[in-house]
């Protein structure tokens, strides 16, 4: 299999993070890909319309995207236990913890690409309103986070790296201040040695 992939990009992180949980990443060359938005890949085109990492070619030249269909695809292949539980009340939680964390992410890059703006270009209003969404979603998040323990599904991996990615991007926000039981739920969460070998960092 072939990953199309951006160091930085906190819906790779999903994906490479699932591949270790569940002892893919053997299998998975990662091919680095600059996808920004503003500076459209040809190459990553052909694979994806969308023109955005992750995206997957399988061993028998699917081309699947993007992370909740990839994470789901990559699943399917092991033999251990699921990521995605099967149908019923833990699978609802889990998919509605991974919506709730890819609605972080999403807000908070569009809050970087309305900060790459020229500044008298910038929306402050707009950004505002994405920042609420963060807000509410980690005051969400603090409120079941003593439900959260120590299941390995696609809903803590996903609010993993959405709070990884605020930690990278925003750090001085401190998403932490006045959320204790989901900081330390993270603590122990981000030492996860699939956690650990995918801390996102800028190139040199």
């Amino acid at each position: 299999m072939k990953l199309r992939y951006s160091a930085t990009s906190p819906y790779v992180r999903k994906v490479v993070v699932l591949a270790l949980e569940t002892g893919l990443d053997g299998r998975i060359e990662r091919v680095a890909t600059a996808a920004a938005p503003t500076k459209p890949s040809a190459e990553i085109a052909a694979e994806n319309p969308l023109a955005k990492v992750p995206s997957l070619t399988t061993d028998d030249g699917r081309h699947l995207y993007d992370s909740p269909v990839i994470c789901e695809y990559l699943d399917s292949l092991h033999e251990g236990g699921r990521v995605f539980p099967t149908p019923g009340p833990l699978r609802w939680t889990a998919l509605r913890q991974q919506a709730l964390a890819d609605g972080i992410l999403d807000a908070s890059l569009l809050i970087r690409y309305e900060m790459g703006r020229p500044a008298d270009k910038q929306w402050e209003d707009w950004m505002a309103g994405q920042k609420r969404k963060v807000t509410q979603a980690l005051d969400a998040l603090e409120a079941e986070a003593s439900r959260l323990g120590d299941a390995v599904t696609i809903g803590t991996i996903s609010i993993g790296c959405a709070l990884g990615y605020l930690d990278f991007r925003f750090a001085g926000d401190d998403w932490r201040r006045g959320r204790p039981t989901l900081a330390a739920w993270y603590e122990k969460f981000a030492a996860r040695p699939s956690m650990v070998a995918t801390v996102p960092k800028d190139p040199a």
